[in-house]
């Protein structure tokens, strides 16, 4: 059984407590104005249950990424305005605020742009899908460093595709950067990855032990031979 508060909009069961998509709607309504404020966005709201209690979960991202100092910054605006508003009624709740993870799916041009650098697979809306490593991001395409294959391989056109020569250099593998619309993928995902493009040394630069050279040469001894 459930209620309508006064205002007549939010139902609420009949403990008090509004539902949770009612409670995460209202939340967002409530905090987004305060959190773009402050230079971010409000990426998702969650409610659930958590035993007696409900946790409010908060997901907040910006371009320059998100701070253990401006997740307590946040903490601390969130909770005000929710303690002075009824938009949990009168249950009890416990509030987290963090940043995305790895796994947010790349929905919107900003989440694109936030993922420059990294390896990204997203289906395409003509069938297929495309995987390659994010070089650019804007608010209507994305571009993408694509590992080049052999004949007959990535079906999937992109509005920008050429025959370029590749940005892959001699050392790694032959990319061909490819331009797609917002409206030709579907919702893109990073790719975890132990090491980030850029980090893992050369192959060539390393000792027979698996460490850099120069590094190795740092640690021998004068006393040994070379």
């Amino acid at each position: 059984m459930s209620v309508e508060s006064g205002g007549g909009s939010a139902q609420r069961s009949s403990d008090g407590r509004p539902s949770r998509d009612q409670a995460a709607s209202a939340i967002l309504a409530l905090l987004e104005p305060a959190v773009a404020e402050a230079g971010f966005d409000l990426e998702e709201v969650d409610v659930r249950p958590a035993g007696r209690r409900r946790l409010v979960k908060i997901v907040v991202d910006a371009d320059g990424g998100v701070s253990l100092d401006d997740v307590a910054t946040l903490s601390q605006t969130a909770s005000e305005l929710l303690d002075g508003s009824d938009v949990m009624g009168t249950s009890p709740y416990v509030l987290e605020v963090t940043s995305p993870g790895v796994d947010r799916p790349l929905t919107e041009p900003r989440h694109w742009r936030r993922a420059v650098g990294r390896l990204v697979v997203a289906p395409l809306t003509a069938g297929g899908q495309i995987e390659g490593r994010v070089a650019e991001a804007d608010e209507t395409a994305v571009v993408l460093d694509v590992v080049a294959k052999g004949k007959g391989s990535g079906k999937g056109q992109g509005s920008g595709q050429g025959k370029g020569k590749g940005s892959g250099g001699p050392k790694g593998p032959k990319t061909t950067r490819r331009r797609f619309g917002l409206d030709e993928l579907g919702r893109g995902r990073v790719q975890v990855e132990f090491r980030r493009h850029g980090d893992a040394a050369d192959a060539s630069d390393l000792d027979d032990s698996g460490a850099p050279a120069d590094e190795a040469d740092e640690k021998r001894s004068p006393a040994e031979p070379d």
